[in-house]
């Protein structure tokens, strides 16, 4: 993963059906949103979008030649980089008994059933790419915390080694200590 995508702000969406209709009709209902949609016209080519790209939701169709979507799914779960990644499973209405059971069984986050609600749609997309959002600030805010937690460790390494020496500069090393307490103090603000 490149760190242009690791730090876009814009949430893709990864759209998965082999039927050229069904992903028209997914854009037209998911353009509002403004967020980046990707489209994958099978499960292989579903992991591989993944692997180059992270993604807020993964919508999936069950029913597609190959691998279909529970495979898919099941793929995606096994990976560290994709375990994440919510999944809303999309089928027919005359989809099997079976199938709602078996899309949670796999680890989907939703199931619906076409002919979907489009506001209903939107709106479950809506959450997930506002989940995706906090997440990426989390991850930003725990990425800078780390950076400082180590820059007052290394100067406290180097504050420790300043006070074995024989006579160490006792005013000094105050203003290092008045430094440090500003720098953790200034953190837990923030």
């Amino acid at each position: 993963m490149t760190t242009q995508d690791r730090t876009d702000g814009r949430a893709g969406i990864l759209l998965v059906d082999d039927m050229e209709d069904n992903l028209i009709a997914l854009e037209a209902v998911l353009a509002s949103l403004n967020e980046p949609l990707v489209r994958a016209r099978s499960g292989e080519e579903a992991m591989k979008a993944l692997l180059r790209q992270r993604f807020a939701v993964v919508l999936l169709d069950i029913r597609m030649p190959g691998m279909d979507g529970f495979e898919t799914a099941a793929n995606l779960k096994r990976l560290d980089q994709t375990k994440d990644v919510p999944i809303i499973f999309l089928t027919g209405t005359d989809a099997e008994m079976g199938y709602a059971f078996r899309g949670y069984a796999t680890g989907a986050a939703d199931y619906l059933t076409k002919p979907f609600d489009p506001w209903v749609l939107r709106a479950k997309v809506s959450v997930f790419l506002e989940l995706h959002r906090k997440t990426r600030k989390l991850e930003a805010l725990r990425a800078r915390q780390r950076e400082q937690a180590e820059q007052v460790l290394s100067r406290l390494s180097a504050l420790e080694k300043q006070l074995s020496e024989e006579s160490p500069d006792l005013a000094e090393a105050r203003i290092q200590v008045q430094e440090l307490r500003s720098l953790v103090t200034r953190d837990q603000d923030s």
